[in-house]
């Protein structure tokens, strides 16, 4: 590894270089462009201005570039520089240094509620598998080994550490998609791309930079990334981007299960949750006979990968619709009513079990939750906020059914009784309880 890195800073190419091409510097003007300056985030124009002023080269990049040539304000912007993490940190009063896998800055503007935060990453090298460490084991049974590595793989091929700087150029290169890896210089108004990102971007293609298999392999998380893209945007995959698609689902068990489960729900609060679930089911990531990618649709999802017949397929899809409605409008979104949703039936199924089996009502539901969440979510149930918040929303459920005394004063002042409420009328609404009993509470 040491020679071919010695080979790399002294300019020699590297083996494989030409399945992963640095592609060409273009700078793109704003009369071609046509990125409208109104769309963009003052804080992170300020962020650029303060690495460039200190000398670094500095560049707002990836999604936020390809919405704004859509003419659509980002959601997120993401800044990459020259600038190393510990230089950006010492720039800015309040920064961060996260992560391991992939160091990164985060530039914290505000507090509470109206906090944002400025995702602020390195130009990273273009190293191949064969440039890597590689470990026997994962992120957490290699931990003492990946200690100290700045670029390592595992077994598969899977990227465990990737924190080489490099030039800008083959930070592009190492980039998924070609309309993710385009560069905006907010003071000059200029565009860099280097693989044609702004054609295809144009043409709605997401079209994967370098050799597909091996970039799948590299982080099979960006099966779901073009998933996720082509509901988002209405973009098509490209040819050979998509040939390896169904033949790489299998690397998808490597990844971590929170990692793969932070990915299942920014796919379904994209606005586009059905489409999503649509690609999904094309490209073979569910409906695999209860052995998807993902646990919680797998519940969700019949075996053919479609929403199921009847009531319980009529409450998740209106579910998703709300939501897909409320991002649409650009509402916020609560992940644990959705995720509260998507599993209430399998749920309700073992909460009668129980209660069949002689337990008391409440109890019997404690214990389905329970086995719900070790079944679909694992560890992540134990991750705070959003497994609590599940939790009250299944639990308020049977207290609706009880209207005299005290009751219905103390759950009325509930924190969460809003989203106990609305999913109560979720229920009413597709014919699981009476409308009558939604009546009464409002």
């Amino acid at each position: 590894m040491i020679k071919k890195f010695i080979d790399k800073l002294l300019g020699k190419p590297a083996s494989g270089a030409g399945k992963n091409p640095l592609g060409q510097r273009v700078e793109i003007p704003a009369e071609v462009h046509g990125i409208d300056p109104e769309l963009l985030d003052e804080r992170a124009v300020k962020v650029v201005r303060t690495l460039t002023d200190a000398g670094f080269e500095a560049y707002i990049v990836g999604g936020a570039v390809r919405d704004l040539l859509l003419g659509v304000r980002p959601k997120d912007f993401d800044v990459a520089t020259n600038a190393t993490p510990e230089q950006v940190k010492g720039l800015f009063r309040r920064a961060f240094i996260i992560g391991r896998r992939f160091r990164i800055v985060h530039v914290v503007y505000g507090r509470g509620r109206e906090h944002e935060v400025i995702e602020v990453s390195t130009f990273r090298a273009l190293l191949t598998e064969a440039d890597a460490d590689s470990v026997a084991g994962n992120e957490k049974t290699s931990k003492r080994e990946l200690e100290g590595k700045a670029h390592a793989v595992d077994a598969s091929g899977r990227v465990l550490r990737d924190n080489v700087w490099g030039p800008q150029i083959e930070d592009a290169a190492r980039r998924d998609f070609t309309v993710n890896a385009m560069y905006y210089d907010p003071q000059r108004q200029l565009v860099v791309d280097y693989h044609g990102g702004l054609a295809d971007a144009k043409a709605k293609l997401l079209r994967m930079i370098g050799d597909p298999e091996t970039r799948y392999r590299e982080d099979p998380v960006r099966i779901i990334r073009a998933v996720r893209f082509a509901a988002k945007l209405g973009f098509e995959l490209e040819k050979k981007t998509l040939a390896p698609v169904k033949g790489s689902v299998p690397l998808l068990a490597n990844v971590p299960a929170s990692r793969l489960f932070d990915e299942m729900i920014k796919l379904l609060q994209t606005g586009h949750a059905l489409a999503s679930l649509a690609q999904l089911k094309k490209l073979g990531l569910v409906g695999q006979g209860g052995k998807g990618a993902f646990a919680v649709l797998d519940a969700l999802l019949t075996d053919t990968g479609d929403l199921p017949a009847g009531v319980r397929g009529q409450f998740v899809r209106q579910a998703l619709e709300d939501t897909d409605r409320r991002v649409q409008d650009g509402r916020g979104v609560s992940p644990s009513f959705m995720l509260a949703c998507m599993l209430w039936h399998e749920v309700q199924e073992r909460w009668l079990k129980n209660r069949e089996a002689g337990e008391p009502t409440v109890p019997a539901l404690a214990q389905a939750i329970d086995t719900v969440f070790d079944a679909r979510v694992g560890d992540i149930s134990g991750r705070g906020k959003l497994a609590a918040d599940m939790r009250e929303i299944w639990m308020m459920q049977p207290r609706f059914d009880r209207r005299t005394g005290n009751g219905p004063f103390s759950l009325v002042e509930q924190p969460r009784y809003r989203a106990g409420f609305d999913f109560l009328l979720l229920r009413a609404e597709v014919g699981e309880v009476e409308m009558s009993l939604v009546d009464w509470w409002e």
